[in-house]
C-alpha cells in the first residue's frame, strides 16, 4: 500500500490564483471598458465625417476622462463593499454579544447541514465560540460567502482600472496619433486588442481563450456597429 501524503496540497498538488486583491476583475473591466467605450467613440465621430485631427482628440479626450472616471468608480464601489462588509461584521457582533446560545446554536445547525453529525456539530460549535473573534468570522464566512479579513483593495482596484482603461482605449486611436488615421486602421487595431483582451483574460480564468477572445470581438463589434450607425446618421452637416 502507497503512504499517502498528508502535507499541504497546496505545496504539492494545486494552487489557487489571487482573487481578493480585486485587480483582475478592475482590469478586465477596464481594458474592456477602454477599449469598447473609445473604438465605437472614434468610430461614430469618423462616421459622421469629423476631420482625423478631430478624431484624434477626441480619442484622446476620451481615453483621459474614461481612466479617471473608472478608477474613481472602482475605488468607491469596492470601499462601499468594504464598508458594507464592515457593517454586516459589526452586526453579527453585537448579535454574538446579545445572544450567544442562539448563535452557538445556529452555527450547530450550519454544521450539520454539512454532514456533521449532530453531537459533533454541536461540539464543533463550542470549540468554534471559544474564541469570540474567530467565531464573528467563521459565521461572516458562512452566512455572507466570503471572509471579513480578505477583503479587495480599493486602490488596487483603482490604479488596475485606471492603467486598463488607458491601454484598452489607446490602441484604436493609434493611427490618428501616428498619422495614418483612417477609421479602418482604427477598426483592425481595436478588433486586434479585443481579441487579446478576450483572450487573456480566458486564460486567467483557465477557459478557453479562443471563445473569450471570440466573445470579446462580438460585444465589441456591436457596440461599434451602433455607434457607427448612428455616426453616419447624423454625419456632421447635422451637428453644426
Amino acid at each position: 500500500m502507497s503512504e499517502i501524503n498528508i502535507a499541504n496540497p497546496h505545496e504539492y498538488d494545486h494552487r489557487h490564483a489571487d482573487i481578493t486583491s480585486g485587480w483582475l476583475r478592475a482590469a478586465v473591466f477596464g481594458a474592456m471598458d477602454g477599449l469598447v467605450s473609445n473604438l465605437g467613440l472614434i468610430a461614430g465621430i469618423a462616421a459622421a465625417g469629423a476631420a482625423p485631427g478631430i478624431v484624434a482628440i477626441t480619442g484622446v479626450s476620451g481615453l483621459i476622462a474614461g481612466s479617471i472616471s473608472m478608477s474613481l468608480g472602482e475605488y468607491a464601489s469596492v470601499r462601499t463593499a468594504n464598508e458594507q462588509v464592515d457593517a454586516e461584521v459589526r452586526v453579527e457582533r453585537e448579535a454574538h454579544d446579545r445572544n450567544p446560545e442562539g448563535e452557538r446554536a445556529e452555527l450547530a445547525q450550519l454544521f450539520e447541514r454539512l454532514g456533521m453529525e449532530t453531537d459533533i456539530a454541536r461540539t464543533a460549535a463550542e470549540q468554534v465560540h471559544g474564541d469570540a473573534e474567530q467565531a464573528i468570522r467563521v459565521h461572516i464566512s458562512h452566512e455572507l460567502g466570503m471572509s471579513p479579513e480578505e477583503k479587495p483593495s480599493p486602490w488596487v482596484a483603482a490604479f488596475s482600472s485606471l492603467f486598463a482603461f488607458g491601454i484598452g482605449a489607446l490602441i484604436p486611436i493609434l493611427p490618428f496619433l501616428f498619422g495614418f488615421g483612417t477609421l479602418g486602421w482604427g477598426l483592425a487595431l481595436g478588433g486586434v486588442g479585443l481579441l487579446l483582451a478576450g483572450g487573456i483574460a480566458a486564460r486567467f480564468t483557465r477557459r478557453n481563450w479562443l471563445a473569450g477572445a471570440a466573445r470579446q470581438l462580438l460585444f465589441g463589434g456591436l457596440a461599434v456597429g451602433v455607434t457607427y450607425a448612428i455616426g453616419k446618421l447624423l454625419g456632421v452637416s447635422a451637428l453644426v
